[in-house]
């Protein structure tokens, strides 16, 4: 259920067992949420829940990503004469956010295969090594649940000091919290590897599936390149239906004209089930190819519980390599 304006949120919390403390669960007062904003966007600094995973974040900055929902039919225009029809999917502005999650969440986010992380190659001769920086995020819009708080450090991450301070001065309706420069730094330095340009989207029997692509940058390798992608999906289940993921099917193109086929049980070790009570399921993956584009597709197994199975369409998506062949980040330090 949304909100109601004013209402104290409560989070649950595990505490340290000790002398004084009581066992199992207690629940504790994180803040008092905010209006929903169904127009705008949210601002640097803001407090969330995450609608669908339930964790506590707060808003680094907003990306103005693309959404090519093949399920929305365009409206029918007149064509002009000798013209073939085109079936190409449009893509509609919206508000995505980079985020912090609150890392105190992140073991009992059941519905993800990890704690989400943004990756990036890392600074040495080892084409296929990647690091991480865990705790990052990416949120549409309409996932966010804005609140706020009084306390000066009300979400734990390790960056969080560093990209934020607390202003408690303000008066003005935006959040207490607001950039430091070492967060402008970071995003303009890293900026076309955290970029969120495209998401595509498809439902199919009720199973919505969201892709987002991510170009990491390119690599030299034996006297070629190399080109990395990072691309995270998201499973919803719209029905009330329990059913299970159990297969993948993808077909990725290469530039360079290769087509390769890639099957396997479930996704990132996991076969996760959707239900009414945890109705979304997300990873993120990595593809390489050796060329600067190319496109992926494919389809998930999914099973019901008589036994029966369906295919799931996943959207067609590009990888396209950015324009600008800058050396990938050296790493994280401030």
């Amino acid at each position: 259920n949304r909100p109601v304006h004013n209402k104290k949120i409560f989070k649950i919390v595990w505490p340290v067992f000790g002398r004084n403390r009581p066992e199992g669960k207690v629940l504790e007062t994180v803040g008092v949420f905010e209006a929903l904003k169904q127009h705008g966007k949210y601002e640097t600094g803001q407090l969330f829940l995450h609608s669908v995973f339930g964790y506590r974040g707060i808003v680094l900055f907003p990306w103005h990503a693309r959404i090519y929902d093949r399920d929305v039919i365009p409206p029918i225009k007149p064509e002009p004469p000798g013209s073939h029809g085109s079936k190409e999917v449009k893509g509609k502005t919206h508000t995505y956010y980079q985020v912090l999650i609150d890392t105190r969440d992140c073991p009992h986010i059941s519905q993800r295969s990890q704690t989400e992380a943004v990756t990036f190659l890392a600074n040495h001769d080892d084409s296929r090594a990647l690091y991480a920086i865990p705790g990052l995020d990416y949120v549409s819009h309409e996932d966010i649940l804005p609140y706020n708080s009084t306390v000066q450090v009300p979400i734990q991450h390790e960056l969080f000091e560093r990209f934020l301070m607390f202003n408690p001065d303000k008066t003005t309706p935006a959040p207490p919290f607001s950039a430091r420069d070492t967060l402008k730094a970071w995003q303009e330095k890293n900026h076309p590897w955290l970029e969120l340009s495209d998401v595509h989207r498809e439902t199919t029997e009720n199973i919505r599936v969201t892709v987002i692509p991510f170009y990491m940058g390119m690599r030299d390798t034996q006297n070629s390149h190399v080109y990395w992608w990072r691309y995270c999906i998201r499973l919803e289940n719209m029905g009330s239906e329990v059913v299970q993921l159990r297969e993948r099917h993808w077909r990725i193109f290469s530039l360079s004209g290769t087509l390769e086929t890639v099957r396997g049980r479930g996704v990132v070790g996991r076969e996760p089930v959707l239900s009414k009570e945890q109705p979304a399921f997300q990873y993120s993956s990595h593809v390489s190819l050796q060329a600067p584009s190319g496109h992926m597709w494919g389809t998930f197994r999914i099973e019901r519980t008589d036994g029966s199975h369906f295919d799931v369409r996943i959207p067609p998506f590009s990888l396209e390599s950015n324009k600008d062949d800058k050396a990938p980040p050296a790493g994280y330090t401030f």
